[in-house]
């Protein structure tokens, strides 16, 4: 009786399995169909959005980091048209334009500011010296590029000036190098200055590739050479200026073997 029991509890371990239900499946390219359509809805939808809604408009520009320019001609120079798509702005344009429009600008960055600005963040160039031309003073940058021209000398920057002689050597140097490499030359040792002596330097005068001399605001002169080795240059000055206060002349065209005189 127990094993017939036992035999009902479990029931027949024979007959036909029961079917099993499964859920219809899409065939593959008909998947593949509705995923690329619902990619194409999404990417429309993003388009329409960048370019064709009034969602992501220009409607302000901000121009940052002036010192001599004023934002308002930053603005007028990037030619940025208002109420246009924020995506279509071409930063390179809007850069390369202001840099031919406004050459005291070194360099801009074009920043796009989610959902209606656009920032230009400006990095002016500052003069590194000064020629005199007309009355007037053009200014050179630390690269050499002479990007404006004042009525007015800015303080603290040193006047360049280039006085060749016509005949010997300076001549020669004058022939091989040019003018324009001359100036180079010129602002390279303003530029590898000392912080103090670079305050007091009025003028920098260049008379050939190996002599360049600097003239300073209490009459005192500097013999500096060429512009090669202008660190170790102007190591060898500060530390003369400090070892010879009195001195009136120094002279640092050898850099290891410096030299002052009273005169």
């Amino acid at each position: 009786m127990a094993g017939q029991k036992t035999a009902e509890r479990q029931g027949p371990k024979s007959g036909p399995p029961r079917p099993r239900s499964r859920r219809p499946r899409l065939p593959k390219s008909r998947t593949l169909l509705l995923v690329g359509a619902l990619l194409c809805v999404l990417g429309g939808a993003a388009v329409w959005v960048l370019y064709g809604s009034s969602w992501l408009r220009v409607e302000r520009v901000t121009a940052t980091g002036t010192v001599v320019l004023k934002p308002d001609q930053v603005r007028e120079a990037a030619g940025i048209r208002g109420g246009g798509p924020l995506i279509s702005v071409d930063s390179d344009a809007v850069e390369e334009r202001l840099r031919r429009k406004l050459p005291r600008i070194d360099s801009v960055d074009v920043i796009r500011d989610w959902p209606h600005g656009i920032t230009l963040k400006v990095t002016e160039r500052t003069p590194a010296l000064l020629i005199e031309k007309g009355g007037k003073f053009v200014e050179v940058d630390a690269k050499g590029v002479r990007f404006a021209t004042v009525d007015k000398a800015p303080k603290g920057t040193p006047l360049l000036v280039l006085t060749p002689h016509q005949s010997g050597d300076a001549a020669a140097s004058l022939r091989r190098f040019g003018p324009d490499r001359l100036r180079r030359e010129a602002v390279r040792v303003a530029t590898d200055l000392p912080g103090a002596v670079a305050g007091d330097t009025t003028a920098v005068k260049v008379r050939s590739y190996d002599s360049i001399s600097l003239e300073l605001a209490d009459g005192r002169t500097v013999a500096w050479g060429s512009s090669e080795n202008g660190r170790m240059k102007a190591e060898a000055l500060s530390a003369l200026m400090k070892a010879v206060p009195k001195a009136r002349h120094f002279d640092v065209t050898v850099p290891t073997a410096p030299a002052s005189s009273a005169s």
